[in-house]
């Protein structure tokens, strides 16, 4: 951003905040509800602070786009949507993202109209170069007391960058002191195949390649006699990177940093794809593909129908996360075919490597919920985060309504009923989009999975006994055959390696004037390109193709992009340890 336009902004935040604060006037919203915006209505029960203080509840609708998809969103008329609507005035006029939200957000920087709020992912850099963004400093040191407390000597490492040490949005998707209790990563196989081939060890991709070719053997087709699916991988736009490109640096041994391996002692920077032990897992793809257990369909087919085909209980092994295929799984169990349900391994290239997924970066933001100038007001935006960031706003998004979805026994332990952990275990599905939990995870801050709160329960579900809880007596079957209680027992755990100084470099926001932007865009073509070429190939094309991708890469420029982002990840450990 040039420094006119930022300073323009900022004078426009502070003169709105002015006026606010001063309670000049009421500030409608336009037709979309309506809103006061002065500072000096309070009401017993507050607009979202938590601490009995703020403005009144009149109704106030704020538009708001979100990056990512969120097929159960019901417009906030679910049974958490309408508790944080009667707690705060706020409901959402939302837009989630279906397609590519690097387009979309590049389209809403250039239009200059702009939503009230907005979680733009990676793509942050573009907004803040449009002057769109607000700094939220002085907004959370005045109205947000839960989001200071949450993140406490912590909130420094919200700040853009050493040069620009605005906030511009509350960290949605890095949890604060988060303990991993469960595995949703690595490589799935449905129950059936690991159950009737004796639970056999799946721990590289020749374990994981037998299991699938020997299941496919007995039952090449389904009982209405269409062809199983031995692998199925997503490939449609940005879930290439979930399924077909991260897996290579996860079976190798490197951590997620997106499109980069950061050398942990020296920050050297390379393009992953430039590793040469990659190579070899891609090679392994290839082999898969030429022994016809890759469902040919990988790299042209749809979301919508890469789901349809894991709900048809068909394809027997996928290489994903499960909140991206959990969708068709779901189908499934609603339909009682739990055996057809995904377990969780930690397969590598070779036993030599170990399975990264749980490689810890410590509190690493960088994505998350802004306000922009466009907002009619401010203060009321920010208390409605500050209230997402509270216990009571917690807990409605991790454990629903007291009494409905949960209750406190006589120890004052938070329960969940038996009724509605079945409901969440068979029709996961249909029971978020009545209660809505879960909906609003990635729309406030939070605290992770471990942590206590003021009654001493923990502030998500996500704890050992629960998580079994959950499980259905298939899964309990599969993981008692590998002599495990949850999918995490499976994998190697944070404390065998070390915690990374600059968090998850995937969440390093990249400066919108940046050549950096250009680069990463031209290897990202190249490589989209390349490697589905290098998969589908005859094996004897595979070495020629994979050394031609390689030079068009370094031709493409590639060390001057891995020397630029290097550049970024030194400053950020300089940021965040100043």
């Amino acid at each position: 951003m040039n420094r006119q336009r930022k300073w323009l902004v900022s004078l426009l935040a502070v003169v709105m905040l002015a006026g606010l604060l001063a309670g000049c006037g009421g500030k409608k919203n336009d037709g979309n509800g309506g809103g006061n915006a002065g500072g000096s209505q309070t009401s017993a029960n507050s607009g979202g602070t938590g601490d009995g203080s703020g403005d009144s509840l009149e109704p106030i609708t704020f538009t708001f786009y979100g990056a990512d998809a969120s097929p159960n969103w019901q417009n906030m008329q679910d049974a958490v949507g309408r508790a944080i609507t009667a707690a705060t005035g706020v409901t959402l006029d939302a837009e989630f993202e279906v397609g590519d939200p690097a387009q979309k957000i590049a389209l809403i920087a250039a239009s200059g109209d702009y939503p009230h709020l907005i979680s733009p992912k990676g793509d942050l850099g573009k907004l803040v170069e449009a002057g769109a963004m607000l700094d939220l400093t002085d907004l959370i040191e005045q109205h947000a007391p839960n989001i200071k407390k949450l993140f406490g000597d912590q909130i420094k490492r919200l700040r853009y960058s050493e040069e620009d040490p605005s906030i511009y949005v509350i960290p949605t998707y890095a949890e604060v002191g988060q303990t991993y209790f469960d595995a949703g990563g690595g490589f799935q196989l449905q129950h059936r195949v690991v159950k009737e081939l004796g639970y056999p060890s799946i721990r590289t991709v020749k374990d994981f390649e037998n299991a699938i070719r020997e299941y496919l053997k007995k039952h090449p087709t389904d009982e209405n006699g269409n062809p199983n699916i031995g692998l199925s991988l997503n490939a449609d736009d940005w879930r290439m990177y979930i399924s077909v490109t991260n897996p290579a640096f996860f079976t190798t041994g490197g951590p997620d940093d997106g499109e980069y391996h950061i050398d942990i002692d020296t920050y050297e920077v390379t393009y992953h794809f430039r590793r040469p032990i990659e190579k070899e897992y891609f090679r392994w793809l290839n082999h898969m593909n030429a022994e016809g257990l890759l469902d040919k369909e990988s790299f042209v087919q749809k979301y919508d129908q890469y789901l349809a085909k894991i709900a048809s209980g068909r394809v027997l092994g996928l290489i994903d996360q499960r909140w991206d295929f959990q969708d068709g799984e779901n189908a499934l169990k609603a339909e009682g075919k739990f055996e057809y349900g995904y377990g969780h391994y930690p397969v590598t290239l070779t036993e030599e490597f170990k399975e990264t997924s749980f490689w810890p970066v410590g509190f690493s933001p960088g994505w998350g919920v802004g306000i922009t100038v466009d907002c009619p007001d401010p203060v009321r935006a920010i208390k409605f985060l500050d209230f997402l960031a509270s216990e009571e706003g917690q807990l409605l998004d991790n454990w629903g309504i007291e009494g409905e979805h949960y209750v406190y026994d006589e120890n004052g332990k938070r329960v969940i009923p038996d009724e509605i952990t079945e409901r969440k275990k068979n029709d996961p599905t249909g029971f978020q989009r009545e209660s809505g939990i879960g909906l609003y995870h990635n729309l406030g801050a939070h605290y992770g999975d471990g942590v206590l709160d003021s009654t001493g329960n923990y502030y998500t579900t996500n704890f050992p006994e629960q998580i079994v809880a959950t499980y259905n007596e298939v899964e309990k079957e599969t993981l008692a055959a590998y002599g495990a209680t949850t999918w995490k027992d499976l994998f190697p755990s944070e404390d065998e390696f070390p915690v990374k100084p600059w968090g998850a470099a995937w969440n390093i926001q990249i400066p919108a004037d940046s050549e950096l932007n250009v680069l990463q865009e031209r290897m990202k073509e190249i490589t989209w390109r390349r490697i589905p070429e290098a998969i589908l190939a005859p094996p004897e094309d595979f070495d020629r193709i994979w050394d031609e991708y390689q030079q068009e890469l370094l031709k493409a420029g590639v060390e001057k992009m891995e020397d630029e982002y290097e550049k970024l990840v030194k400053a950020r450990v300089k940021l965040w340890n100043e």
